[in-house]
């Protein structure tokens, strides 16, 4: 039979106190004599007693730690760099008090259920809102379960709650223009999950591009966010008979994808197919050729939501926070369209 955990009550009987004392030496609140306080500290830890989560979060008024709720495929997750550097910002900020993130990989089906459970045991003090989607649930959701948030993406996807955006419009739009200057008139387009409101944003910015520029409409495929589909995709385009000359990707993964592909049929890169990514992340600079990308700072982003997250947390009105928009960065992946 498992050992039974030993609670405060037992705490207080082994050290002949109140329960209201252990309570208080516990949690390293004055109010009772040292030698009491260490009498209480010796009596738990012969008993091996330890705090449980949601009796820690009353006690305490502090879980101290921030959510992170992903409803995406734990492989996606691991092999896409912008995650990493955004967590990792987000622990920079948590980590100069001593908090800490706790991150769930979920399905989108129980998603709901994460966040109900997150509420219900006070695990986290307030949740980071990622990867918004069209009609998306999760705002209201966190209003109603009184569960304090940050969204992640633009004022207009928030219902009413802080957020923190970096907007990845106008580097689609210096890309097109750039490929456009350099002679290219047939630009495709291999996207990522058009549930993603981000993800839209940047089909919306690629398709208006052309217009604006008078270009023939581009062709789009799905790519996923993912080098599966960004490798896919890329055949399937190049394949065609009229192929195009220039790809731009929705993230650096598909288009690094799309390039080992294109060196795969002998198309060559730059001189038969320019490629753009997106996130800018360190692998850009070691593919063959370097890959021309958009620079948003994940790391700085991630940052500025967990302050944004920790001055709701201390009842500050927090309007919304602009971060500088992502900047087009041109490298050897691109240049002029081949000649007929």
């Amino acid at each position: 039979m498992a050992r039974k955990q030993p609670t405060i009550a037992d705490v207080a009987r082994r050290a002949g106190v109140s329960r209201t004392s252990v309570s208080f030496a516990l949690n390293d609140r004055p109010g009772i004599a040292e030698e009491t306080k260490q009498r209480i500290l010796a009596a738990a830890a012969e008993l091996g007693w330890t705090p449980s989560r949601p009796a820690r979060a009353l006690s305490l008024g502090k879980a101290g730690a921030f959510g992170l709720v992903l409803a995406r495929e734990p492989e996606d997750i691991g092999t896409d760099l912008f995650f990493p550097a955004f967590i990792a910002g987000v622990e920079v900020a948590l980590g100069e008090r001593g908090d800490g993130l706790m991150v769930h990989v979920t399905t989108p089906d129980r998603e709901r259920s994460v966040y109900e459970r997150l509420a219900a045991d006070r695990r986290v003090d307030g949740v980071l809102l990622t990867d918004l989607r069209h009609d998306d649930p999760r705002p209201a959701l966190v209003h109603r379960l009184g569960l304090p948030a940050v969204v992640v993406g633009q004022s207009d996807w928030s219902d009413g709650l802080t957020s923190v955006s970096l907007d990845d419009r106008p580097a689609y739009v210096d890309a097109v223009r750039r490929l456009a200057e350099l002679g290219h008139r047939r630009i495709a387009h291999v996207e990522g999950p058009q549930e993603f409101r981000h993800a839209h944003r940047r089909r919306s910015a690629w398709e208006e591009t052309l217009r604006e520029l008078g270009l023939p409409e581009g062709q789009v495929l799905p790519g996923g966010f993912t080098a599966e589909g960004g490798a896919r995709a890329t055949r399937e385009l190049l394949t065609l008979a009229e192929p195009p000359t220039a790809i731009v990707y929705g993230n650096d993964l598909a288009a690094t994808a799309g390039l080992s592909v294109a060196q795969e049929l002998g198309v060559a890169v730059p001189d038969r197919l320019s490629v753009v990514g997106y996130d800018d992340t360190p692998l850009t600079r070691y593919t063959h050729p370097p890959l021309s990308s958009a620079r948003a700072d994940a790391r700085g982003w991630g940052e500025a939501a967990a302050r944004a997250l920790d001055r709701v947390l201390a009842g500050e009105e927090v309007a919304h926070v602009a971060l500088p928009p992502a900047e087009f960065v041109p490298r050897a992946s691109m240049g002029p369209a081949p000649r007929p």
